[in-house]
């Protein structure tokens, strides 16, 4: 019965210390330079509409992501 409740409380941990870092990520976003702006980013600015889809941005969070987690797995 332990063995279960080790692997459930490791996974916990895990997913608060991501929610904590993706919190942070958002209070400190606009502090990071470039982040948002990078190229890939399409901006279409129109009379009285703005899109903005942060494509450049996705990828390089997304492989640094996969980088930390590819990491992290390692044991």
């Amino acid at each position: 019965m332990g063995n279960n409740f080790t692997g459930t409380g490791r996974l916990l941990v895990i997913a608060g210390i991501f929610l904590v870092v993706l919190g942070l990520l958002f209070l400190l976003g606009e502090r990071i330079p470039g982040l948002g702006r990078l190229p890939g980013d399409i901006v279409i600015k129109r009379e009285k509409f703005v899109f903005y889809f942060p494509l450049g941005t996705c990828l390089l969070l997304s492989l640094l992501l996969s980088l930390l987690l590819a990491i992290f797995s390692r044991r």
